[in-house]
C-alpha cells in the first residue's frame, strides 16, 4: 500500500532541545490513526515534521519521505495534505463568512484579500465543502461571532480545500480537535470527521484525549518524552496498565460501542 508518511530515525530539536528521539513511523493511505501522549510528549512537534515544518538534525540513519518524495515546496505539500492546528483562526478571519473562511483554504490565506482570484471551479468545490462538514448554516455567518465548535468545522472545510487543489484529499492532519469545545460540540465535532472517514480520508489525530479516538480508528501509537512508546491496535494498548503508566495517574478505562472512555 502506498505510504502517506516515512520516517526513519528521525530526531528533531527546536532550539537547543531535542524534543523528538530516534522517531520511527510509517502512515498508509486511507490509514486513520491517533497519536496519543500527555501535554509536551512531543506529539505537536511531530505533526510539524510530518508537514516539513521542522526538520530532523542530520544523521545517517534518518529519513523523511512524505506522499513519496524526500524534499517539497511547503506550500505545495500543505495543498496536498489537510492540517488543522488547535490554534482558534486569527484576527484577520474573524471578519469573514463562513463560505469565504473555505475558500481561503484554497490560497492559504487568512482573508480573501483583493488581489486573490476565486474561480467557478474553487467555488463549486467550497459548496460541496459546505455539505461534507455540514456547515449549511454557517455560510453567510462571520467567523468571529461563531461558537468554537463552529469554527473548528469551518477550520476544517478550510484544511480540506486546500489540500484539494491538486485532487482528492489524502490525509487530514487534526492537532488536539477538541479544545475549547464543549460535550454537544465535541460529540458534532466527532460525527462529522467520522463520515470523513468513511469517505476513505485518512485521519491523523494529536491528542491526549482518549474520548477523541474514533471507532474508525483501528491503530494508536503511543509518544512519552519525544518517543514512540507504542503503537498498535485499541485492544492492545487501550488497557489502564498502558495508559496510567502514559500519564502518570491511576486511570479506569470502559469502551462502548466503539467509544473509549478514561477517567
Amino acid at each position: 500500500m502506498e505510504a502517506i508518511v516515512e520516517l526513519d530515525h528521525v530526531s528533531v530539536a527546536r532550539g537547543e532541545n531535542v524534543v523528538l528521539h530516534d522517531v520511527s513511523l510509517r502512515i498508509d493511505a486511507g490509514e486513520s490513526l491517533a497519536i496519543l501522549g500527555p501535554n509536551g510528549c512531543g506529539k505537536s512537534t511531530l505533526l510539524k515534521t510530518m508537514t516539513s515544518e521542522l526538520y530532523p538534525l542530520v544523521k545517517p540513519e534518518t529519513r523523511v519521505r512524505i506522499l513519496g518524495r524526500d524534499r517539497w515546496d511547503l506550500t505545495e505539500l500543505k495543498r496536498r495534505m489537510g492540517v488543522v492546528s488547535a490554534v482558534l483562526p486569527g484576527r484577520q478571519t474573524l471578519h469573514t463568512t463562513g463560505f469565504d473562511a473555505i475558500l481561503t483554504g484554497f490560497f492559504s490565506s487568512s482573508t480573501l484579500w483583493p488581489n486573490l482570484t476565486v474561480t467557478a471551479a474553487m467555488r463549486e468545490r467550497a459548496e460541496e465543502i459546505v455539505t461534507l462538514v455540514g456547515a449549511e448554516q454557517l455560510r453567510e455567518k462571520v467567523v468571529g461571532e461563531m461558537s468554537a465548535g463552529q469554527q473548528r468545522r469551518l477550520m476544517i472545510g478550510r484544511a480540506l480545500a486546500g489540500a484539494s487543489v491538486h485532487g482528492e484529499v489524502k490525509m487530514l492532519l487534526l492537532d488536539e480537535p477538541s479544545n475549547a469545545l464543549d460535550l454537544g460540540a465535541q460529540h458534532d465535532l466527532r460525527e462529522m470527521l467520522r463520515g470523513l472517514a468513511a469517505r476513505g480520508i485518512a485521519i491523523v489525530m494529536i491528542t491526549h484525549h482518549v474520548e477523541d479516538i474514533l471507532p474508525e480508528m483501528q491503530r494508536i501509537v503511543m509518544m512519552c518524552e519525544g518517543r514512540i512508546v507504542g503503537d498498535g491496535t485499541k485492544s492492545a494498548l487501550l488497557t489502564e496498565q498502558r495508559l496510567s503508566g502514559l500519564f502518570g495517574c491511576e486511570i479506569v478505562i470502559t469502551e462502548r460501542g466503539g467509544w473509549w472512555s478514561a477517567w
